[in-house]
């Protein structure tokens, strides 16, 4: 287990750079991020390469035994670049192109981008591609941040017919599975297809669709070129890239394929307040981020990297983008770093190593002040780097729930919500949490994962089910737990021939016949279990008895077997209550946590994290690691 920081040497004086060095490895830091964003500075002009200061400022963290995770700079083209190639840039839907000014500017598609990132690439591999300090690589940064997946530019239209053309064959085909015949949307050729924007009115689905696909593809083969050139240069090295919280824009697990790490950003508080979380959860979890939004990410990323698992980025105060910003409570930087490294994480880094004085994040706190003096997280990682190393943990995290999570499923759920108060993830999210709120550890896993040592599967977001999946499923041993939604649409985002759930009827002998999406003041409650409904329900015809009724008479779930069907979104308590009865039919052992405890064991260990507000006391008299039975808001106990 290893602690890292992110460090931008060209933003400081280098006769510091050793004092940084050197205070950086007392705190017990191993692992340093440089490089991502410094195009600038390490090609000025045109084939005006100046690597001699990124290299001194290698050399300098070489000499303190600090590895370096060098990163490509193309989240950040030059202006020089952007004036010579201005169709580097992405397009917005209403035909602007994404200005110079910030970073993130370039469209996936643009050919001349990707001969310039191929150019830079190569010349930074071949420099520092044998450096002993470089130890891993990172390309680009935050692929998507800004909404800048989706580009509108004269390139992307001509890739997208491509990939139209080579996915769907003959335009016949197109027109069949997207449905154009209505609306008289039908197609001559693949030349008349334009990018879905600017409509008069909703848009095809399937259209849509497509487009995410292929711009999802876009992502995955420009980090394909960038490590295709790393693995040549500098072989031997690992390679990442860091993702996002909250962020589903894209393929993660296609994009990860040609990875050997999943990093991402982990952002607490800005999270909480920034991405639609209710007013009652933002005032409860304000200081310490919501309880199951780390651990979550820290699951998901974890299958998305192969069971590999970095944070390369981790909020250490307060930051500068979100609506508000409030420095977190005491405790919660060692927390944050205890609980990432409980779901197997290998390096917890903190970005940033110094507040900047100047610029767009000179309100995001770091591990220093301005002036170098140390801010308040610096005390909270020091008392860590104490404690890993009395904890010794060694990888050893076993699971018995396999939580399947579907990124096109979730944009399929954003095409058409069928209800402005459904927000796809948040309802996986719900699910997570109220696994984790009984106190079981989840993996977080693709489609193609391998299956069969779990306990029990959850689809909760596939919307559109693979023959594989449905194969696997079929021989499971488990228990299967099915969500509302699940099957209802073909993978070119049509209603199957035999209604929701599709194909997965040959798990369990129900289908859909109609289903509302319900206003928030509508709450729904079962006439003798008592669980409620809300947003989203499903009426259900089938032989199988329904386990209750509601008072109009729908039924609300079905079991057949071992297979499970749940046809609506529950409130919370009810779908923790519902949870808690599936995990004794699957016979897995749950421990009851209150709303701010979470449970996770690790090998031999067991942690509990305190996200408040009160003292949490714990029915354990075993070896306490770290912590004791009395845990305080902030804290965390560790015993074997």
């Amino acid at each position: 287990m290893k602690l890292g920081v992110c460090y931008y040497p060209e933003h400081w004086p280098e006769h510091i750079w050793p004092d940084d060095a050197r205070r950086m490895k007392e705190l017990g830091i191993s692992v340093v991020r440089v490089g991502e964003f410094a195009w600038s500075r390490l090609e000025p002009s045109r084939s005006n390469f100046q690597f001699d200061w990124l290299r001194r400022a290698i050399d300098t963290l070489h000499e303190q035994g600090l590895e370096v995770v060098l990163g490509t700079p193309t989240a950040t083209p030059p202006k020089w670049l952007i004036d010579e190639k201005p169709s580097i840039l992405a397009v917005d839907e209403n035909n602007r192109p994404k200005g110079f000014g910030s970073r993130r500017h370039y469209c996936f598609s643009s050919t001349d981008y990707r001969q310039e990132c191929h150019r830079i690439t190569t010349r930074l591999a071949e420099e520092f591609g044998d450096h002993p300090a470089v130890h891993t690589w990172q390309t680009d940064n935050e692929y998507g941040c800004h909404s800048t997946i989706l580009s509108y530019s004269e390139d992307a239209t001509i890739a997208f017919r491509l990939w139209c053309k080579n996915t769907y064959q003959t335009i016949d085909q197109l027109n069949i599975d997207w449905g154009n015949v209505f609306w008289s949307m039908e197609y001559c050729n693949f030349d008349e297809i334009d990018l879905p924007c600017g409509a008069v009115t909703e848009l095809n689905p399937a259209h849509r669709l497509a487009f995410w696909k292929f711009s999802s593809d876009q992502v995955a083969d420009f980090n394909k070129l960038q490590v295709d050139i790393l693995r040549e240069h500098s072989p031997g090295r690992d390679i990442l890239h860091n993702f996002m919280g909250n962020f589903t824009e894209f393929d993660h697990y296609t994009t990860a394929a040609d990875l050997d790490i999943a990093s991402w950003d982990n952002y607490p508080l800005g999270f909480l307040d920034r991405d639609g979380t209710d007013l009652a959860d933002q005032q409860k979890w304000f200081r310490t981020g919501h309880p199951d939004s780390s651990s979550f990410h820290h699951d998901l990323y974890r299958g998305v990297g192969h069971g590999r698992l970095w944070i390369i980025e981790q909020q250490p105060g307060p930051v500068n983008w979100a609506p508000h910003n409030p420095a977190p409570l005491s405790g919660m930087v060692r927390l944050w770093a205890l609980e990432a490294f409980a779901h197997g994480a290998e390096v917890m880094s903190w970005f940033r190593w110094r507040q900047l004085p100047y610029a767009q994040e000179q309100m995001h706190t770091g591990l220093l002040r301005p002036d170098s003096s140390e801010d308040a997280a610096v005390e909270e990682i020091r008392q860590l780097t104490t404690e890993l190393q009395s904890l010794g943990l060694q990888h050893q995290r076993a699971c018995d729930i396999a939580l399947i999570f579907d990124y096109s499923g979730d944009h399929m759920c954003r095409i058409q919500p069928q209800g402005q108060n459904f927000e796809p993830l948040q309802w996986v999210m719900k699910i997570y949490t109220a696994l984790r709120l009984n106190g079981v550890n989840v993996d977080i896993v693709p489609e193609s994962a391998d299956l069969s040592a779990y306990k029990m599967v959850v689809l909760a977001n596939s919307v559109s089910v693979s023959e594989p999946l449905l194969s696997k499923l079929t021989n499971f041993t488990g228990h299967v737990l099915i969500g509302p939604r699940s099957g209802s649409k073909t993978d070119q985002y049509s209603i199957p021939d035999q209604l929701a759930p599709g194909t997965l009827q040959a798990l369990i002998p129900l289908k859909v016949i109609c289903t509302e999406s319900l206003p928030d003041f509508v709450a729904m409650p079962t006439q003798r279990i008592g669980s409620i409904a809300h947003r989203w329900r499903e009426r259900i015809e089938s032989a199988l008895p329904a386990a209750d009724h509601f008072d109009d008479g729908w039924g609300f779930y079905y079991r057949h077997n071992n297979v499970h069907y749940l046809n609506c979104c529950l409130e919370d308590d009810s779908l923790r209550s519902f949870i808690a009865d599936r995990l004794g039919d699957a016979h897995i052992k749950a421990i009851n946590c209150s709303e701010g405890l979470r449970i996770t064991r690790y090998g031999k260990l067991t942690f509990a994290f305190n996200y408040g507000p009160s003292v949490e006391t714990l029915d354990h008299e075993g070896e306490f690691l770290i912590g004791q039975s009395a845990i305080a808001a902030g804290d965390v106990a560790v015993w074997t």
